[in-house]
């Protein structure tokens, strides 16, 4: 029985002795270098057990491996025994092991890690981070976007861990965050450096459609477009290319986007300072048209020095026109200063004041009653536009197209592009207006008819219509009508029938209308005429003697001067 009790306690200790020095497998256990043969390390890893491992596994990546007989490593027991009665061990296992407990508390403590990017795969790049293998995507290498990686692969860099699951072996780092940090850390060294108001020589960067980047020493500035020169200038390119050196003012530093805003005009004198001296109102100044817009067209009368010709000073004659069709871009032209606003920094310019008001010249070389010719431009209800030298236009209205015919029915006689003969009749260099008649041509048949007849003369016309309410008749070629009322002082005698189409009658004219063209005639009224005339030659009407007497006294009186 005794000796049943020692064979157990030995066996126990013996147990005891094989469970603590025997490591368990899937564990890292320490061991020995004892030789390095064929590319390989053999390593006593204890309790009479050997492993190899490729020379590889002891290399950084982009580096020779560094092992030596007698170096203690750790590694990984991935089995006891193999069929060779040797262990299986792994040194990138165990430093894969050692790896993810580092990193994980990195990651907890959000500290950095050193790795090396040694492969690229779909949507970024491989980092080894001593042992452990994460993935870097494309997005998080660079503040900018990167062409070529060739430069950073191998190289030993600080990384931040994104995302770590070590169930899944998921590793996600980024190299952007550092630069991003050491960048506002650097940014921010530079600003505390910097006040508003300093001259800084700076490298341009970057130019945009808006302006440039300019690179002050680690921290970029954005120099506007418009602060780049007093001149307007359409792109940026046209002054400064990438990499020029440039000097600088710092206009506004931004301390909480560390936005700083630069400026070169700054640097500069300004043209406006000596505008007001150099380009006096009425002043005529030759200029280059530099834009073009709708409402009108700006014109650079030194670089920095711009003005606006409004779209309705540009010409006389072109109105509603798009100034593009008047001017093009970079045409030189002559312009007059109109109105300049020093505070709001505005010139207004003039195109047209250069030139003679058109409508002032045509009145000097075309007085009233001058013959012209034209082309018929536009035939509107209301008249004919004629093309007249200067470029300008005048109305022939209906009322101006013809002595005899309705002037809707005179308008039919004439189309666009007929060129045409006219008289000015009337000029309106104010409202830039010019009358026309085209019946002038003819003189005035009404004028010419009447001739000296005048109100109160007496004339004999000719009967050319009976009609019920009196009689038409004729004078000269003119129609006129006699009322019945106007046929004879006795209401008796006011009966058209007594008259015959052919009969001559004398009348006495009672109004001359020229602008209805007619004559107010009447037997009425020269009777009445005839009569007062008799009365104050042979006698009055208080004398007692009749009128029959008094007109046959003057009826005789006419006999005997006959």
């Amino acid at each position: 029985m005794a000796h049943n009790a020692s064979m157990e306690e030995f066996e126990t200790l013996l147990n005891e002795s094989l469970e603590m020095d025997t490591p368990d497998e899937g564990s890292v256990v320490k061991g020995k270098v004892i030789a390095i043969e064929a590319g390989q390390a053999i390593i006593d890893v204890g309790y009479k057990m050997e492993g190899r491992v490729d020379l590889k596994e002891f290399a950084n990546p982009g580096e020779a491996p560094e092992i030596a007989v007698g170096d203690e490593v750790e590694v990984f027991l991935r089995a006891a025994e193999n069929s060779r009665g040797e262990a299986v061990i792994s040194r990138e296992m165990a430093r894969r092991e050692e790896a993810w407990d580092r990193l994980e508390k990195a990651y907890a403590d959000e500290e950095r890690v050193d790795g090396a990017i040694f492969g690229r795969v779909k949507g970024g790049f491989t980092v080894d981070l001593g042992g452990a293998v994460a993935f870097l995507p494309g997005s998080q290498v660079d503040v900018r976007p990167v062409r070529d990686a060739g430069p950073l692969m191998g190289l030993k860099q600080p990384f931040q861990i994104l995302k770590m699951d070590r169930r899944r072996g998921n590793i996600v780092v980024s190299r952007r965050a550092i630069l991003e940090e050491s960048r506002a850390e650097q940014r921010a060294e530079v600003i505390s450096q910097l006040t508003e108001g300093d001259t800084v020589d700076g490298v341009v960067k970057n130019i945009t459609e808006y302006g440039a980047f300019v690179d002050l020493g680690g921290v970029d500035g954005l120099l506007h477009v418009t602060d780049m020169a007093w001149r307007r200038v359409n792109h940026p390119s046209e002054i400064l290319s990438i990499g020029e050196t440039v000097k600088v003012q710092v206009i506004k530093i931004n301390k909480e986007t560390h936005r700083i805003s630069l400026g070169m005009k700054q640097l500069q004198e300004d043209p406006w300072d000596l505008v007001a001296a150099k380009y006096p109102l009425a002043s005529v100044h030759t200029g280059r048209v530099t834009n073009i817009t709708d409402y009108g067209a700006f014109v650079e009368l030194e670089p920095g020095v711009e003005g606006l010709v409004h779209v309705s000073e540009m010409s006389w004659t072109k109105k509603n026109v798009h100034p593009g069709k008047i001017v093009s871009t970079s045409q030189e032209v002559e312009v007059m200063v109109l109105e300049i606003d020093q505070a709001k920094r505005r010139v207004s310019l003039g195109l047209k004041q250069t030139q003679r008001n058109p409508w002032e010249v045509f009145a000097e070389t075309h007085p009233v009653g001058t013959e012209v010719e034209g082309e018929v431009k536009n035939i509107t209800e209301f008249g004919l536009f004629i093309g007249l030298p200067g470029d300008i236009d005048g109305m022939v209205h209906l009322s101006d197209l013809s002595w005899d015919e309705r002037g809707e029915e005179a308008i039919q006689n004439y189309k666009k592009g007929d060129i045409v003969k006219a008289v000015v009749s009337e000029v309106d260099v104010e409202k830039e207006r010019i009358s026309l008649s085209i019946k002038a041509l003819d003189g005035d048949p009404f004028a010419d008819a009447v001739g000296g007849v005048k109100r109160g003369s007496i004339i004999t016309v000719e009967v050319t219509s009976i009609e019920d309410g009196g009689i038409e008749v004729q004078y000269d070629g003119l129609k006129s009508f006699i009322r019945r009322s106007d046929l004879s002082r006795d209401r008796s005698e006011q009966r058209p029938e007594r008259f015959t189409v052919g009969d001559k009658v004398d009348v006495r004219v009672t109004n001359v209308d020229s602008k209805t063209r007619r004559l107010g005639l009447s037997i009425k009224a020269r009777e009445i005429a005839e009569e007062k005339e008799a009365v104050q030659q042979y006698g009055s009407s208080d004398s007692g003697a009749s009128l029959g007497d008094i007109l046959g006294a003057a009826l005789k009186g006419d006999d005997d001067k006959g």
